[in-house]
C-alpha cells in the first residue's frame, strides 16, 4: 500500500501565515501591557527623526527631483512635467525603503533592552528555548552594530532598483512600491529577528540561512511589518508588536512550537498508568 506524502502548504498559504504573527504579535498587548508600552519609548524617540527626514524629503522633492534629470530639459514642458513626476515618486518610495530599515535597525539599538524583555516574554509564554551565555556587553554591542550595518548596506543598492523601477511608464510608481514593501520586508524581518536568533546563539549568517529556508513566511511578516509602518505612527505601535511577531516567526522556523508540542505529548503518555495506554 503507498502511503500519500503530505502535501506542502503552498507558498500563499505560508506567506499569509507570515503575515498572522505580526497579528499575534499585537495580542501581547492583552498579555503584557507595560512591556509594550515601553517598547514604544525608543520606537517614538527614533521615529520623530524618522518622520523629520521624510518631511524635509517631500517638502523639496520637486527640486530634488529637477536635479536628479537634467536630460529632460530640453523635453516639452509635458514631458518635463511627467519625468519630475516620476523620478519624485520613485526617490520617495526608495527613500521610504532606506529610512524605514534604518529606523528599525536603529531602534532595536536604542531600545535593545526593552526589546530583549518582549522576545523573553513570547519566549516564556510559548515555552522558553535553552537561555544562551553572553560575551558580554561590548563584545555584544560590536557584533550588534556590525551585523546591523551588514544588513543596511544591501538597502542602498535596494533603494537604487526601487528608484530605476519607478521609470516605468504607466505602472512604474505601483511596481515600484510593491518592489519596496517585498525587498524592504525582507531586510526587516532579517533585523527584526535579531534579538529572538541571538537568544538562541545564532547570528547573522545562520539567521539569513534559517529565513530562506521559509522564505515565503518570513516575507509576510517583514511585508505586513513594512506596510504598517508607512501608515502615521504606525511604526511606533506596531514596533513592540513586531518584534513579538518575528519571535513567534523564528520559534516555528526553527522547528521549536513542533518539538515542544511532541514532548509534552510524549511526556503525556509516559504519565498515563499501563492500563490506560
Amino acid at each position: 500500500m503507498t502511503v500519500p506524502t503530505p502535501r506542502r502548504a503552498s507558498a500563499m498559504r505560508e506567506f499569509f501565515s507570515g503575515v498572522g504573527f505580526l497579528f499575534r504579535g499585537f495580542r501581547i498587548w492583552v498579555t503584557a501591557p507595560r512591556l509594550m508600552l515601553l517598547g514604544m519609548i525608543p520606537a517614538a524617540i527614533v521615529g520623530l527623526a524618522a518622520i523629520a527626514v521624510l518631511v524635509a524629503l517631500i517638502v523639496n522633492i520637486e527640486v530634488i527631483a529637477t536635479s536628479i534629470t537634467p536630460f529632460a530639459r530640453e523635453w516639452s514642458e509635458v514631458a518635463q512635467a511627467a519625468t519630475h513626476f516620476a523620478a519624485g515618486l520613485a526617490l520617495i518610495v526608495a527613500s521610504i525603503l532606506v529610512i524605514v530599515n534604518t529606523y528599525t535597525t536603529v531602534t532595536l539599538m536604542v531600545g535593545d533592552s526593552f526589546y530583549r524583555l518582549i522576545a523573553a516574554h513570547v519566549d516564556a509564554v510559548h515555552g522558553a528555548p535553552p537561555e544562551q551565555q553572553s560575551q558580554g556587553f561590548w563584545r555584544d554591542l560590536r557584533r550588534g552594530i556590525a551585523e546591523g550595518l551588514r544588513v543596511l548596506l544591501p538597502t542602498v543598492g535596494l533603494a537604487v532598483l526601487v528608484f530605476a523601477l519607478g521609470f516605468i511608464p504607466v505602472a512604474g510608481g505601483v511596481i515600484a512600491a510593491s518592489a519596496g514593501a517585498l525587498l524592504g520586508g525582507w531586510l526587516l524581518v532579517v533585523e527584526l529577528s535579531n534579538i529572538p536568533f541571538e537568544s538562541r546563539g545564532l547570528h547573522l549568517t545562520a539567521r539569513r540561512r534559517t529565513l530562506r529556508g521559509s522564505r515565503a513566511r518570513a516575507l509576510g511578516l517583514g511585508a505586513a511589518t513594512y506596510v504598517v509602518f508607512l501608515i502615521p505612527l504606525g511604526a511606533v505601535v506596531a514596533m513592540p508588536a513586531a518584534v513579538a511577531g518575528a519571535t513567534l516567526l523564528t520559534r516555528s522556523v526553527l522547528g521549536e512550537d513542533a518539538r515542544l508540542s511532541t514532548l509534552a505529548t510524549t511526556t503525556e503518555k509516559a504519565k498515563e498508568p499501563p492500563h490506560e495506554r
